[in-house]
């Protein structure tokens, strides 16, 4: 049984799960099928923590796997370069008695789905809400929104992860008293060349940028954005020339040419009007990302819920608006982009869905695939290679 138009319901505290069979689940996969991790808000008879469905790619078939992580909030997901482990932040403001939230560092079995608790630290800040791997697999960098700081932590053979190494605490304001009363790190995103992590401050106006392996800072030590844009996501296009800013508080994409040791901001576009919906939920930028070819950007937005797609000038970097579809969904926050650039998966936090969207190669417009997942708050999806 396919999940064509069919959905994972949630009853109660159980997850069901839609199967086709318990060989489903131990079969060897076959070439090109992706497990899909799908990282939640915990909450009481919605969710448990990580869901993975089986995905292949070549017919959009999906089959669900279920529960595979139980671990409190783990609303952002990182996976090593290996593909042996799956790393989640715990989004939470105790941890041990004191005010932080905390890192789990999973084993993967790449057969079954499933996840293996290697072990748990703390973020040393509260409201750990982003993590990234570096492209050797050495460090796990972590934002703590809360916490308005950045955390690095070794990354062990095994995959666990040591005490934190470096830590950075964000400090100072920006123009608008009740978003920006002070540090809120919201990423961490490696430059091209894997030497530095970029780190959007929103409450700062600033992208931070540090050495990776110790957090020193470069030179320069951030970029300065428009007061009161709230700088949340980045990506880079994958000559590593340009990069492109979501904005959470102007609601808007700002496109910046990197020169391998600073960004230099080249246009703004808004995303959508900074105004209440009908529904009377506060607009805002949540997600960006950059198709794997290089020619499109993706950027979503809550509020009226959409994700927006915009087609990249591959000389100049600038942006060109091509679409604004709706995401299947309210509140969307993290999607991401399979690895073949042929799907798309928007999730929807506040109607506890993820809606699939093929991606025309040519146009980088989206079409409906017919799928949608049901998921209790979920926020992130990531994908691993099947075995």
């Amino acid at each position: 049984m396919t999940l064509t138009s069919k959905r994972l319901l949630f009853a109660g505290a159980l997850f069901a799960c839609i199967l086709t069979g318990g060989a489903a689940q131990t079969a060897r996969a076959p070439k090109g099928e992706y497990i899909a991790y799908v990282g939640t808000y915990t909450q009481p008879n919605k969710s448990k923590g990580i869901y993975a469905w089986r995905f292949r790619p070549d017919g959009g078939k999906l089959t669900a796997i279920g529960l595979v992580g139980e671990t409190p909030s783990p609303s952002f997901l990182a996976v090593h370069p290996n593909h042996k482990f799956l790393y989640a932040v715990n989004e939470i403001s105790s941890y041990e008695g004191k005010r932080a939230g905390s890192v789990t560092a999973f084993a993967i079995d790449a057969g079954s789905g499933q996840l293996k608790l290697l072990n748990t630290v703390s973020s040393r800040g509260d409201g750990p809400c982003y993590l990234a791997v570096d492209p050797s697999g050495k460090w796990l960098y972590a934002a703590n929104y809360g916490g308005g700081s950045v955390v690095e932590y070794p990354v062990h053979e095994d995959g666990s992860l040591g005490e934190s190494s470096a830590f950075v605490q964000h400090s100072g304001s920006s123009v608008n008293r009740e978003r920006q009363e002070g540090p809120h790190a919201h990423a961490t995103v490696f430059s091209p060349d894997g030497k530095s992590v970029f780190v959007p401050d929103i409450g700062l106006d600033r992208i931070l940028s540090y050495k990776v392996g110790g957090l020193t800072p470069n030179d320069p030590p951030f970029t300065k954005v428009t007061p009161g844009a709230g700088p949340r996501h980045l990506a880079f296009t994958p000559n590593g020339r340009f990069a492109y800013v979501m904005m959470e508080m102007s609601v808007s994409v700002v496109a910046f040419r990197y020169d391998g040791s600073k960004l230099e901001e080249l246009q703004t576009l808004p995303t959508a009007k900074v105004a209440a919906n009908n529904d009377g939920v506060e607009v805002s930028g949540a997600e960006i990302a950059v198709h794997p070819n290089g020619k499109f950007v993706y950027s979503s937005t809550r509020g009226p819920n959409t994700i927006d797609v915009f087609a990249i000038d591959p000389a100049k970097g600038t942006l060109t608006p091509v679409q604004s579809s709706p995401s299947g969904g309210k509140i969307p926050r993290n999607f991401a982009i399979d690895p073949t650039g042929a799907y798309l998966f928007a999730a929807n936090q506040n109607s506890d869905n993820i809606a699939i969207f093929r991606i025309d190669g040519k146009t980088g417009k989206l079409t409906p695939s017919g799928n949608t997942l049901e998921a209790g708050a979920p926020v992130c999806v990531t994908f691993v290679p099947a075995q």
